[in-house]
């Protein structure tokens, strides 16, 4: 049986191939003519040749979502938001990951050229000159989920981090929480400056010291276990198991700082290490919240599977995902457009690993 074509199309809706194009490319037509060639469409099982339709209006119809680790959960978040917001407008979304290595970042902004994609929007964890400059250069459009400087000159939409520590440090406070320690992954990337500059300020609003600070090397379940045997001993609450804890797979922590007094509280600089640190508490006999709160960042859907359920600042990965996307069609549509710099506001999601 031969595949249905659109002058089949045209023939069952009695117009123009030329009026068939143009209702299936979206381009303005009467309701009635709308309604013929749907109805031809779908009595024929028509389907659009993609490839035909891409080299008649230089388009691919395909964009590209770029981030760090496609397993973390707040990537799926977004990656859900960003793939809603595209498809409606006729887009499919193909995703990749960068890893933690900017060279990578890189080379993959520049790959663009290849034509593959119309559009590109990426969340780099870290940013330097060169990303800089192959964004500013891409031949295809670019948003940033992230943050980079402004002399980039594109769309960006980020998190507030620092808003959203401050969120989780006023809940501890109140909560009678005032040891409070820090489990941060790599702090030369985008989200670590931008979270450990947050709890320094939080901190500094209460005018609280750090009980201990540590960065893990990565912002990993397995980083987040890795690094809690350490931060307990800094902290005083355990003597360090890290030894005994690692295998030859398993990150050690990069940096342990002490700053006196056990704690009474962790913020982790996103779930999956909250998590982490939560399985060494109870490996060590501590109890949460009873005898240790913990705070993640993201509110992603680990944060409600967890036991007990994370208190988590969600820092809009949805939302960020939305807007990214939506800046993403607008600037394939008008690239000539002034670039916009958004910034998604948190909010806290308490649940039962606070008091």
């Amino acid at each position: 049986m031969s595949r249905p074509t659109i002058a089949g199309v045209a023939r069952a809706a009695g117009v123009s191939v030329a009026s068939v194009s143009r209702v299936l490319n979206g381009l303005p037509a009467t309701e009635e003519m709308v309604e013929r060639v749907q109805r031809a469409v779908d009595e024929l099982g028509y389907v659009p040749d993609a490839r035909a339709r891409s080299l008649k209006v230089g388009r691919t119809f395909q964009l590209t979502l770029a981030v760090a680790d496609v397993g973390n959960p707040v990537y799926v978040t977004m990656m859900r938001a960003v793939e809603e917001v595209v498809s409606a407008a006729g887009y499919r979304l193909v995703v990749t990951t960068t890893g933690p290595d900017v060279v990578d970042e890189v080379a993959l902004v520049r790959g663009m050229a290849r034509g593959y994609a119309d559009g590109l929007l990426i969340s780099p964890i870290r940013v330097d000159e060169d990303l800089v400059k192959s964004i500013r250069e891409c031949e295809v459009p670019v948003v940033v989920a992230g943050n980079v400087p402004a002399k980039a000159g594109v769309d960006t939409v980020r998190a507030n981090s620092p808003k959203g520590m401050l969120l989780a440090v006023d809940h501890l406070v109140a909560k009678g929480r005032r040891r409070i320690a820090f489990l941060n992954g790599p702090a030369d990337t985008v989200p670590g400056a931008a979270r450990s500059k947050g709890f320094a300020e939080a901190l500094k609003a209460h005018e609280l010291q750090p009980a201990a600070v540590a960065e893990a090397t990565d912002f990993t379940f397995a980083a987040g276990r890795a690094a809690a045997p350490d931060l307990l001993a800094a902290g005083g609450l355990a003597g360090s198991r890290s030894h005994r804890r690692r295998g030859g797979d398993e990150p050690a922590p990069t940096t342990i700082r002490p700053t006196g007094g056990a704690f009474d509280a962790v913020i982790c600089a996103n779930d999956l290490l909250a998590v982490g640190v939560m399985h060494e508490l109870a490996a060590a006999g501590l109890e949460v919240p009873a005898d240790v709160a913990v705070v993640g960042m993201d509110d992603s859907e680990l944060a409600e599977q967890s036991f007990p359920p994370l208190t988590s600042v969600n820092l809009g990965s949805a939302e960020r995902g939305r807007r990214a996307a939506e800046l993403l069609l607008a600037r394939i549509e008008d690239n000539d457009r002034t670039p916009r710099r958004i910034v998604v506001q948190p909010s806290l999601s308490i649940r039962r690993s606070t008091p």
